[in-house]
């Protein structure tokens, strides 16, 4: 009997070594995947495409500014294919990735010099939290936030 129970404690801790380095395993996949669309999403910014902004956001977007706007997702992509709102460097840093199943948090300090129409040039730092969700076309921009630093 006591060969037994420890022929079932190995195996029991075997199994349970195994799950959970899978699931880091799949932690990392999509702490990885959600970091490529993050980059992806910024370099759309810098160089607007209508068909990538539209893959890499939710039809339920909810874009929140730092001046307190807050644009849906035809609101977000047409200003940026207008050109009404100009990225010309992003840069962010302090970046951390949150992924809990279907759904991802991002937050990062950005820092950019934009060139926006009527106002010219200027350098911001903000704060910035991103939600992502992941759907069958990938993961998809859902909410972002953010707040002046």
């Amino acid at each position: 009997m006591m060969l037994y129970n420890r022929i079932s404690l190995v195996m029991l801790t075997i199994l349970m070594t195994t799950v959970l380095s899978e699931g880091s395993a799949q932690d990392k996949d999509a702490s990885q995947a959600v970091e490529t669309a993050t980059k992806s999403l910024i370099e759309a910014m810098l160089k607007p495409n209508e068909q990538v902004l539209n893959k890499l956001t939710s039809d339920k977007l909810s874009y929140g500014h730092s001046s307190g706007t807050v644009e849906t997702k035809k609101q977000f992509v047409q200003t940026l294919i207008s050109r009404a709102s100009v990225f010309d460097e992003i840069q962010t840093t302090e970046q951390t990735v949150a992924v809990q199943g279907n759904t991802a948090i991002v937050r990062h300090t950005l820092n950019a010099k934009t060139n926006d129409p009527g106002k010219g040039p200027a350098n911001i730092r903000l704060g910035i939290m991103l939600i992502w969700v992941k759907s069958n076309d990938g993961w998809q921009l859902f909410g972002r936030q953010a707040f002046k630093l």
